[in-house]
């Protein structure tokens, strides 16, 4: 992939989105959410999956019911996914770069933070065997802290993030995966820094500031941060 714009800084504090960008859950949400389908007898395929990465579990029930026609309701679907999804978010993997670049910053004094669309209750699920570099974050912004009121691609998962950890929304950099998310970055007055799955069409990211094939790709200097061997 190639940048959208020329790289701008310098960066103060850094935002990640989580699912699907630190973590390989995206797979997890798609096999829970196709088995549902497949019981009435439908298919959660890509093309209503990439309509769906990003959003908050609400949005995100309310989408695939409707695109579906599932005879369910959201709070069902919810319900019924919970204990799927449970099961496997433990077993969830790192995306390529991100233990590295999380530690890299943290061993700099940069501040960094977590803001997902996630539920503070799957952030726990989906970090239980990773806390030694979760636990390097200032802060983590959920779906549903006290200070958020709308999900992505709202801005206020990330806004709550900058404030918390005293840095003016324009010397943030946040990385994100889907277009919601870059979405909320940039309405939040955010740098954005996409790192989308190769199947997204790279035309929804053209609101981005950056995009990479993976965060081992981010080249720290041309953001005014300390590269990997400073």
């Amino acid at each position: 992939m190639s940048n959208v714009q020329k790289p701008k800084g310098p960066i103060k504090a850094v935002i990640f989105d989580m699912d699907g960008l630190l973590l390989d859950t995206e797979g997890i949400y798609t096999e829970v959410t196709n088995t549902i389908a497949n019981w009435h007898g439908k298919t959660f395929d890509w093309a209503v999956k990439q309509h769906s990465i990003g959003r908050g579990s609400q949005d995100f029930a309310e989408y695939v019911i409707s695109a579906l026609e599932l005879p369910m309701s959201p709070e069902e679907f919810l319900t019924v996914r919970q204990p799927m999804l449970d099961e496997r978010f433990p077993h969830a993997q790192p995306m390529h770069g991100a233990e590295a670049l999380v530690r890299h910053l943290a061993k700099h004094n940069i501040p960094i933070a977590v803001g997902t669309s996630s539920s503070l209750h799957y952030f726990h699920a989906k970090t239980s065997n990773h806390r030694s570099w979760f636990e390097l974050f200032k802060h983590v912004v959920t779906a549903d802290h006290k200070d958020v009121k709308a999900a992505k691609p709202a801005p206020d998962i990330f806004l709550t993030a900058a404030r918390l950890l005293g840095v003016d929304p324009k010397e943030c950099v946040v990385f994100e995966d889907s277009p919601f998310g870059v979405t909320a970055a940039k309405t939040a007055g955010m740098y954005a820094v996409a790192v989308p799955d190769s199947h997204m069409p790279v035309a929804q990211y053209a609101h981005a500031d950056l995009m990479l094939g993976s965060l081992a790709e981010f080249a720290l200097e041309d953001w005014g941060l300390p590269g990997y061997h400073a």
